[in-house]
């Protein structure tokens, strides 16, 4: 059974893992960003056409969620390194899994909830901000009651649930992924000798292969629903 590091500061427990994932892969978005861009021409190279279609690829998420113009020019940028930002740390773990004895030290961010969580509390909080900015706070807050006033509750609920379904939905899919892999590479493998580490093998690369795909996938997935909860945040009924 493997074990979390974790390292005790000022009162407070801090998931070393969670922190060295998510800085390893911040700084290989912020590589990556800086590579693309470098050199940016009036006729495009390839490195360049790479970033705007990446770009337009976020950006069409946005327009296709999101009415107000406005919101459109501060969320693009957020959605951009959001969606790179995830795209990331879901596939961390599917190549690059570092364990010292018991001890997990690199795995994948997002097979943590309280990763995925943080992610959604920052898509709640915009949603926040950008529906005040939009109506106003009393304007907002009767946006809750909106169309008819019976629903305020359910409402306010769906505020709980969206985070819930936000997050869990993310940390499900890639928590199960490496629990899977780890069952193919250490339990099958290492099971019968040889004819079950030949069949663990090929096995593994196909769930490898598969695990990028649904770590795209939750990627988008996630971005996607962000920009439809704040879309709907500024957005009268």
């Amino acid at each position: 059974m493997e074990k979390s590091w974790v390292v005790q500061f000022m009162g407070l427990n801090f998931d070393m893992v969670g922190i060295i994932g998510s800085t390893l892969m911040a700084l290989a978005v912020l590589f990556l960003c800086v590579w693309l861009s470098k050199k940016v021409e009036m006729k495009p190279n390839k490195r360049q056409n790479v970033m705007e279609y990446m770009l337009d690829f976020t950006n069409g998420i946005v327009k296709d969620n999101v009415e107000d113009v406005d919101a459109q020019k501060h969320l693009s940028l957020y959605a951009f390194v959001l969606f790179l930002f995830i795209w990331f740390m879901n596939q961390l773990g599917m190549f690059l899994e570092v364990k010292v004895d018991d001890w997990m030290v690199i795995k994948s961010p997002t097979a943590d909830p309280v990763a995925t969580m943080s992610f959604a509390m920052m898509t709640l909080l915009l949603s926040f901000t950008f529906g005040v900015q939009k109506f106003g706070v009393g304007g907002y807050l009767k946006n809750y009651a909106a169309p008819v006033s019976f629903l305020l509750p359910i409402n306010i609920i769906e505020e709980f649930t969206n985070f819930l379904t936000l997050s869990l939905r993310l940390y499900g899919n890639i928590y199960a992924g490496e629990v899977l892999l780890t069952l193919i590479g250490d339990r099958l493998a290492t099971s019968f000798g040889l004819p079950t580490m030949v069949l663990a093998a090929p096995l593994a690369m196909i769930w490898q292969g598969f695990s990028v795909f649904i770590g795209s996938i939750q990627a988008y997935v996630f971005v996607t629903l962000s920009m439809v909860y704040i879309g709907k945040k500024v957005t009268k009924e």
